[in-house]
């Protein structure tokens, strides 16, 4: 499907790209704490909902 090639570029661009979220993650970190607070209740939140709206779906089927 893929050649060896392309599966070693892949996995080094996945590697890098990981890295560098996580590098630019603890850079802003500060950041993220002073102008983001209360995001964790809306991540609940939006889990919440769609776990909603799957269990309508199976109680519905």
């Amino acid at each position: 499907m893929f050649s060896t090639g392309q599966l070693i570029f892949a996995i080094c661009f996945a590697l890098v790209f990981i890295l560098a979220l996580i590098y630019t993650y603890r850079k802003d970190l500060k950041l993220h704490k002073q102008h983001y607070k209360g995001t964790f209740w809306v991540l609940v939140a939006f889990i919440s909902f769609i776990g909603l709206i799957a269990a309508i779906k199976f109680i519905f089927k």
